[in-house]
């Protein structure tokens, strides 16, 4: 399992960040290894809701296939990945005096056929990198509402 953590500070309170964050069929909108969101079924927020998200990350592309697991408003947000790459993702949501820190958590674990551990310490800079990315347009999104 390879575990990624990104935050940023936004200047904002958390209901304001929440707002943008439960928003998912936006995230392709500031996350740039999102390229699109499709609903599996009629939910489209809260706990249970299912999506397939083409994900793209340089030349590697795949359908990531994923459950909303926690929905606590507005703390936190976690998703099951079920697609090729599997594991966990957390957002959280922490009020500080300048406003909100988010963290984002990925617990990552890669196939065998894809390299399996070793990919996750080749790509865990990479997914950093591009992550730290998406949290800077996501937190001028949120400070530009």
């Amino acid at each position: 399992m390879t575990r990624i953590t990104v935050s940023v500070q936004i200047p904002v309170p958390p209901r304001q960040v929440w707002a943008c964050l439960a928003d998912l069929a936006s995230h392709p909108e500031w996350m740039s290894d999102a390229e699109g969101v499709e609903f599996v079924g009629s939910r489209t927020e809260g706990v249970g809701t299912r999506m397939r998200v083409g994900t793209r990350v340089g030349p590697l592309h795949t359908v990531d296939v994923m459950e909303v697991v926690e929905w606590d408003e507005p703390h936190r947000l976690a998703v099951s990945h079920r697609g090729v790459v599997r594991g966990h993702g957390r957002f959280e949501l922490t009020a500080t005096g300048g406003g909100t820190v988010v963290t984002w958590t990925e617990d990552l674990s890669f196939p065998w056929y894809l390299g399996g551990p070793v990919t996750g310490c080749f790509a865990r800079p990479v997914l950093r990198r591009l992550w730290n990315k998406n949290l800077e347009r996501f937190r001028r999104r949120v400070a530009s509402v």
